[in-house]
């Protein structure tokens, strides 16, 4: 066999021409032209009606009748001789190990763009906002190779590929939630007072429906129990004219615990008519960087604002600014009824860069302030994924520069998109201290919720700074717990505090709060009573009087808060659809892995809510018995 390879090698180097220097300049230069040629749009090919024939025969066939001379005829004997010995067991006895090893590929570019300071002195100056189209990625070459012809796969590697650095990269799962340990179970005896600010949002349940239909269970800190619970609608009394919202109160058995008590706390608000609301200066603040370039990120958010316009009104009005690697102005202040600008300047809109959040936040509050008129609402409406990694991107700073500009009675909303980045801890932070609300968009579905049905508790304030206190009686309390609401907790002399900031309240919003005592000498106490020490002698109160109910809001813009109070009674009626809002609760505490259901089980939940759907107009309380099923199928395969 080596003697047949040394006759091989000598027939092949007797074939080969000598080298012509001419010829190769020649060559190169042709080389060149067809790569260039590679790079443009080819021209269509002119339609004909003969019948088009590839195929592997027929390409050697005109091999030979196109390359006649005798060097050419060598040159391809030779690399079919090669091609021989590097694809049979021979060929690899030969050929070196590493002979194919892949070189180090490029290193992706990566633009990093610092927000800059002098920046903020020309917010309120209209900028283009010119972003990078990311060249598109290239579709991967499919495994199964049966039934292409070789003239097709030539075709398809002859194609000019985007270079390693244009090519988007792959996102990580760099998601982060903002929660904390479960509320802990409390001694009325010890610590009689509770305080929390009210949240209205919805962000959570969102993004457990979105985790459970994608076929997996929810991180443990995604799930914040009121934020699911406050997601659907209860038949709450109405206000009374002229007040801002109604508090309600009742009371009913726990549904996993037959000796525990649940309170269940209301708030509705009110709903001014439409021909009573103040006029809207919105300001759409929109992230472009790279992370939206996914369809469930900026092309849903652009659809999602398109229809938000439908909702607005003559007086209303519209402006846009953009951010990725800087921010710019898209759309100066608009009507909102001339929806064409607005839509074109939605349209515009490209992903591409990094997230420089910080400047994107300074330009939006430049420009509505520059908006504002006396008794109009001004809200800026920031649509992201919550990956801010240019400026501020401590959740922390965040919170200190966004609360030292709510003062200027300017409102922050945020809209989440998108998964894998969602940064939800920047995103709640952003919201909680701009006197906003926070939702998550994952659908269309999800935006006519949140941007059509319940667009005047979005965007119009009915009240500011609303916190809950209660107060147990140690008479007929001996512990209770807070069910969810453990990033809204406040300290006892929070409640009195004007200055510290709470929750707001928007038109027609309700609010739902749930508290699980245990009655004094109910077998369900957890705690002892302690040794050395005698219980305090509890107030006069009214017969079966559980507790004491106080609220304090403000007026959109006053300074000063309001007071309402009133008892918490054991006779206190359960409310209509109390039974959901229990089914909801038990649903998170499942998702969290709570301590305190015993043996409830999803069964048990499935069984509750399914007993207490009510009216359900929009399908809202079926879609959450379904996620309830899910979640069982999902935990039971684990």
């Amino acid at each position: 066999m080596r003697d047949d390879l040394e006759r091989l090698k000598a027939a092949l180097d007797a074939a080969t021409p000598a080298p012509d220097r001419r010829k190769r300049a020649a060559d190169l230069a042709l080389a060149r032209k067809n790569f260039r040629e590679s790079q443009e749009t080819p021209p269509e090919p002119r339609p004909t009606s003969d019948r088009p024939r590839s195929g592997l025969l027929r390409g050697v066939g005109k091999m030979f009748a196109t390359m006649t001379t005798r060097g050419g005829l060598a040159a391809t004997t030779a690399l079919v001789a090669l091609a021989m010995v590097a694809f049979t067991p021979l060929g690899e006895t030969l050929l070196p190990r590493d002979l194919g090893a892949p070189s180090d590929a490029p290193r992706a570019r990566q633009e990093n763009t610092e927000a800059d300071d002098a920046g903020a002195d020309a917010l309120a100056v209209e900028a283009p906002a010119i972003v990078a189209e990311p060249a598109p990625m290239p579709s991967p070459m499919p495994a199964p190779m049966a039934g292409r012809s070789v003239g097709a796969l030539a075709k398809q590697a002859a194609r000019p590929m985007p270079l390693p650095d244009a090519m988007p990269i792959p996102e990580a799962d760099t998601e982060e939630f903002a929660n904390d340990d479960d509320s802990p179970l409390k001694i009325v005896a010890d610590d009689p007072v509770s305080t929390f600010s009210i949240d209205v949002d919805t962000f959570s349940y969102a993004v457990v429906r979105n985790s459970l239909n994608a076929g997996q269970l929810p991180p443990r800190d995604a799930v914040r129990i009121e934020e699911m619970i406050n997601y659907f609608p209860y038949d709450y009394p109405l206000p009374e004219p002229g007040a801002a919202f109604r508090p309600t109160v009742s009371v009913s058995q726990t549904p996993w615990n037959a000796d525990t008590r649940l309170v269940q706390i209301g708030i509705q608000g009110a709903t001014p008519p439409v021909e009573d609301r103040p006029p809207l200066n919105l300001v759409f603040l929109i992230d472009t960087s790279g992370s939206m370039n996914q369809p469930d990120k900026l092309p849903l958010l652009k659809q999602a604002f398109s229809m938000l316009l439908g909702q607005l009104g003559a007086r209303d009005q519209v402006a846009i600014v953009a951010y990725a690697g800087s921010a710019g102005q898209v759309l100066a202040p608009t009507p909102a009824t001339d929806k064409a600008a607005i839509h074109a300047a939605l349209a515009r809109l490209e992903a591409g860069g990094s997230t420089g959040g910080q400047e994107g936040l300074q330009q939006a509050y430049a420009v509505a302030a520059a908006m504002a008129e006396e008794g109009e609402v001004n809200r800026i409406v920031l649509a992201t994924d919550g990956d801010f990694n240019v400026g501020l991107s401590d959740p922390e700073m965040l919170k200190q520069y966004i609360a030292a500009k709510r003062d200027q009675g300017t409102y922050l909303s945020v809209l989440g998109f998108g998964r894998g980045n969602l940064d939800d801890a920047t995103m709640q932070a952003l919201a909680q201290n701009g006197n906003g609300t926070a939702a998550y968009i994952d659908t269309l579905a999800e935006a006519q919720k949140v941007l059509v049905d319940q667009v005047a508790g979005a965007l119009f304030p009915i009240a500011d700074d609303v916190k809950v206190q209660v107060e147990f009686n140690p008479a007929e309390v001996a512990e209770y717990r807070l069910i969810g609401y453990e990033t809204r907790a406040l300290r006892r002399e929070d409640f009195n505090n004007d200055a510290v900031d709470a929750g707001e309240i928007g038109a027609g919003h309700q609010v739902t709060a749930l508290y699980e005592v245990t009655p004094v000498g109910s077998p369900a106490r957890l705690t002892d009573d302690l040794r050395y020490q005698s219980g305090a002698t509890p107030a006069p109160t009214g017969e079966g009087e559980l507790g004491f109910l106080r609220l304090r809001h403000k007026a959109p813009g006053a300074a000063d808060s309001e007071l309402i109070e009133m008892p918490i009674t054991a006779s206190a009626l359960p409310a209509p659809d109390a039974g959901f809002a229990q089914a909801i609760a038990g649903f998170g505490q499942l998702l969290r892995g709570s301590d305190y259901l015993g043996g409830w089980s999803w069964n048990d939940a499935i069984t509750l809510a399914n007993a207490n759907r009510g009216d359900d107009s929009f399908g809202y309380r079926g879609e959450a018995v379904q996620l309830m099923r899910l979640a069982k199928s999902l935990t039971e395969a684990k």
